[in-house]
């Protein structure tokens, strides 16, 4: 937890004459940490630097039925706390692990009961960082599974790669939770790599992966349903609309 500290002691907020946030890579050296990774546009952990110890089982949010955190209707919910602090991170102001509240009995049963509703397909975990919040989602997620089977799907964003996850000296919480999700989302947000055509993800190296495939198969496996656009609708609305006025005139 010593290195953990440190690195927050250095961007935490802390802003040099550059004007860009000092970030660090703590495994510098090592390879095959997954697609883009390491970047210079975060932090990158060694195996097991960070771990759900930085925790406060704080959630920033809690959404009801919503479509745009993975398939179908869904609950998000987002937990606090994010040490990888992404170069303009859409949601850098929960990377405090104290913001929001305390997860409560009262939030749970609200999401049991939301999830017992037959449009729902599934819930979402978010953040912040999900997994450094086992403390927190693992219990939930073991309960979903104990009262909803699999006819509930689990998501998860993470900025953690795969392969960083399947590494030697990685927490064993993190797998652990991994073995109750369905659909992961991995990888840092890379500014440079921003691409608003992508399914359900900002950048390039972030990938959708099948989770349960992928432990089976014992490599990342892309989710099957996976089918990002290849140009902006608003582009092709403004064409059609233009080619049916100039008819009309």
């Amino acid at each position: 937890m010593a290195e953990a500290a440190n690195m927050n002691d250095s961007t935490n907020g802390t802003w040099r004459s550059t004007g860009k946030p000092r970030l660090h890579d703590f495994a510098a050296g090592e390879t095959g940490r997954g697609p883009a990774i390491p970047t210079p546009m975060s932090n990158n952990p060694k195996p097991g630097q960070w771990t759900n110890r930085m925790s406060h089982n704080m959630i920033a949010d809690y959404k009801r039925f919503l479509m745009t955190d993975g398939e179908g209707i869904r609950c998000s919910l987002y937990v606090s706390g994010c040490p990888f602090h992404c170069v303009e991170c859409y949601n850098s102001s929960i990377w405090d692990f104290q913001a929001g509240h305390e997860y409560n009995d009262k939030l749970e049963a609200q999401i049991m009961d939301d999830l017992a509703q037959s449009f729902v397909q599934g819930i979402t975990f978010l953040g912040g960082e999900p997994l450094l919040n086992t403390g927190v989602l693992l219990p939930l997620a073991r309960k979903i599974r104990e009262r909803f089977g699999h006819t509930k799907d689990i998501w998860c964003w993470t900025g953690y790669t795969w392969e960083e996850l399947m590494r030697d000296g990685e927490t064993q919480d993190k797998l652990d939770l991994l073995h109750e999700i369905d659909i992961l989302v991995d990888g840092r947000y890379i500014k440079t790599l921003h691409d608003s055509l992508l399914q359900f993800r900002g950048s390039r190296n972030q990938r959708i992966l099948d989770v349960q495939e992928s432990f089976g198969q014992g490599k990342p496996v892309v989710w099957a349903k996976l089918h990002d656009q290849e140009r902006f609708i608003p582009e092709i609305y403004g064409k059609e609309r233009a080619a049916g006025e100039g008819d009309a005139s």
